[in-house]
């Protein structure tokens, strides 16, 4: 079936209001779909962090070019179905604009994490969405994710799960700031916050080296700071007056 003869929408105005926000957290730009095994790395990272949107058929640079054929429409279903781990559900629509046909897929967040996707060499592994790319997300994501929240439990902390809060509290930190100001293992450091994340205590962020919350390109090679960090879900007074947080010297 060629691309003309599927349901399309007129969505000129949809797709201009869609590109004007450029490639982000949520939305990624794709001229052509060539290779199922790669657009599932996309469909994975989407679903592994928030959802988010392909626009199938726009360049880089927000132009136009309209996809070629009706294979990519199929091309997408099975990097869904057959190539992440578990398979994901898709919603695509095709939309016209001046002639030019532009697909847009839809991805939720997944049900169940991890989602994983075939690197290069054929091995499953975890992708992310950070900004406007998709990494391999570190191996504490996983363990974060499998690990089990139960509710209703009267909670106490460790000195060293205290002094780890404490630290946090003040600003997000990564790992490997928090082995060197708390003289703990990268292992310990590692087990406290897959404890804290399951209770829903802390959660990861990618940050960049200014200091604030919103990462920077990943192609920056140069930065002094660790890309993942782990900040508080509650603030420090909160935290401070329920659990008794100890103030560190």
């Amino acid at each position: 079936m060629e691309i003309k003869n599927f349901k399309s929408f007129h969505g000129k105005a949809l797709l201009e209001s869609l590109i004007a926000q450029g490639e982000h957290e949520q939305q990624d730009f794709k001229f052509a779909i060539n290779d199922s095994r790669k657009i599932a790395r996309s469909i994975a990272a989407f679903a592994n962090n928030s959802g988010g949107r392909l626009l199938v058929g726009v360049k880089d640079n927000g132009n136009i070019a309209g996809i070629r054929s009706d294979e990519e429409y199929y091309m997408i279903e099975q990097a869904a179905e057959m190539y992440c781990r578990p398979p994901q559900k898709v919603e695509q629509k095709v939309y016209c604009s001046e002639g030019k046909y532009v697909l847009l897929v839809e991805i939720k967040k997944a049900d169940k994490r991890p989602v994983k996707a075939q690197d290069d060499e054929g091995n499953y592994r975890i992708y992310y969405r950070v900004a406007d790319e998709n990494i391999v997300a570190p191996n504490i994501f996983e363990r974060i994710w499998k690990s089990k929240h139960k509710k209703g439990v009267l909670l106490s902390f460790s000195d060293d799960e205290a002094a780890l809060l404490s630290l946090i509290a003040n600003e997000p930190m990564t790992i490997s700031e928090l082995v060197k100001m708390l003289h703990l293992s990268k292992q310990k450091i590692s087990d406290t916050i897959v404890f804290l994340c399951s209770m829903q205590l802390m959660s990861p962020i990618y940050i960049g080296g200014n200091g604030g919350l919103k990462p920077p390109s990943l192609k920056n090679k140069n930065s002094k700071r660790d890309m993942l960090s782990f900040r508080l879900l509650f603030g420090r007074a909160l935290l401070q007056d329920i659990y008794e947080l100890p103030t560190l010297p």
